[in-house]
C-alpha cells in the first residue's frame, strides 16, 4: 500500500506502478464517480500531471490521461464537465504544496508515455458487463458479447418500430458514438463494421438509442459506451467509419412532433438556450 492523498469525492493511492483512485459514495459525490467505484490507472496511461488553482479556495491535481489509454475517456470524447472528470482530484488550497509534491513524484514515473503513439490496447480497465440503461426510445443492454435494444412504444420512431428490436454482436461493430445527454440530441450510436450507411438522425437509426431529460444519464450511458468500446477494440483493429447520411424524402410528422416535444423539455429544464431552441425547432419543422 502506498501513500494516500484524500480530496473532495475521491482519494488517490500512489502505488509503484499505478494510481488507485477510490471514489466516495456520499450524496454530494457526482453519480459518475459513484458508478465507477474505483479505477486503477497505470503510470503508462498518464500523459502529464498538472497542479492548478481551482474554484472557491481549492487546488486541482490533474493526471491527464494518454489518448487511447482509457475507454471511458475515449467514449466521452471531451464532453465531460470538469466536475465529472475522474482524473481531477480537488483539494483544499492549503494542500497545494502536497499536491505539487505528488505531482513531482509522478512525473518521472510516467516518462514520455504521452508523447508517443497511442497504445495498441486500453491500459485502464473498462466498466464490466453486464450493463444496461433506459433511453428515451428504448432499453439498452450489454452482456459483454452483444448489445441489444428493446424499443419503447411511447418513444421510439416509426423507423425503429419497423426495424424491430435489435441485437448487435460485438464482432459486427466498428466503434461507439456517445453524445452526452446533457447536450441536445444526446444519443448512443453503434457504428457498424460492414460499412452500412447509417441515418444521420439518431432517432431514425436502429443502431442508436436517443437520450432525453432523465433518460440515458451520464453515469449509466457513458460506462455502457466505454464497456462496448473496449470489447470492440479487443476484437481487433477497427476500420474507417462510413459517413452518416440523411434519409431521402420527408420524415414522419409524428417523429418530428416528438422531437420538438423533447426539445421543449430540454429548453424548460435550462439545458438549451432560447436561441438554440428556436433554431433547432425551425430545422425540425423544415423537414416536414
Amino acid at each position: 500500500m502506498g501513500d494516500v492523498l484524500a480530496g473532495f469525492h475521491a482519494a488517490w493511492e500512489f502505488e509503484s506502478d499505478s494510481v488507485l483512485i477510490r471514489f466516495e459514495r456520499g450524496i454530494r459525490t457526482p453519480k459518475l464517480f459513484q458508478a465507477l467505484g474505483e479505477r486503477r490507472v497505470p503510470h503508462e496511461a498518464v500523459a502529464a500531471v498538472t497542479v492548478t488553482p481551482g474554484r472557491r479556495g481549492t487546488v486541482v491535481l490533474h493526471a491527464v490521461p494518454r489518448p487511447g489509454a482509457d475507454p471511458l475517456m475515449d467514449a466521452a470524447a471531451g464532453q465531460l464537465k470538469e466536475g465529472a472528470d475522474p482524473y481531477r482530484l480537488v483539494l483544499p488550497a492549503e494542500r497545494a504544496t502536497l499536491a505539487e509534491y505528488y505531482a513531482d513524484e509522478l512525473r518521472p514515473l510516467i516518462g514520455e508515455s504521452g508523447t508517443g503513439e497511442p497504445p495498441d490496447r486500453y491500459l485502464v480497465t473498462a466498466p464490466e458487463a453486464p450493463l444496461h440503461f433506459k433511453a428515451y426510445d428504448g432499453k439498452a443492454a450489454f452482456d459483454g458479447k452483444a448489445v441489444s435494444y428493446r424499443w419503447s412504444w411511447t418513444g421510439a420512431s416509426s423507423a425503429k418500430w419497423k426495424a424491430g428490436d435489435q441485437k448487435f454482436p460485438v464482432a459486427d461493430l466498428n466503434g461507439v458514438e456517445w453524445r452526452s445527454p446533457e447536450l441536445f440530441e444526446g444519443h448512443l450510436r453503434l457504428l457498424l463494421r460492414d460499412n452500412t450507411q447509417q441515418p444521420a438522425q439518431a432517432d431514425q437509426d436502429p443502431a442508436a438509442v436517443v437520450f432525453g431529460l432523465g433518460y440515458g444519464p451520464v453515469h449509466e450511458s457513458l460506462p455502457f459506451a466505454a464497456s462496448v468500446l473496449a470489447a470492440v477494440r479487443s476484437c481487433g483493429p477497427v476500420g474507417a467509419v462510413p459517413a452518416l447520411h440523411a434519409p431521402p424524402g420527408r420524415r414522419d410528422p409524428a417523429d418530428i412532433a416528438d422531437r420538438i416535444r423533447h426539445l421543449g423539455e430540454l429548453h424548460q429544464a435550462g439545458l438549451v438556450t432560447d436561441e438554440e431552441f428556436l433554431s433547432k425547432k425551425a430545422e425540425l419543422l423544415a423537414e416536414l
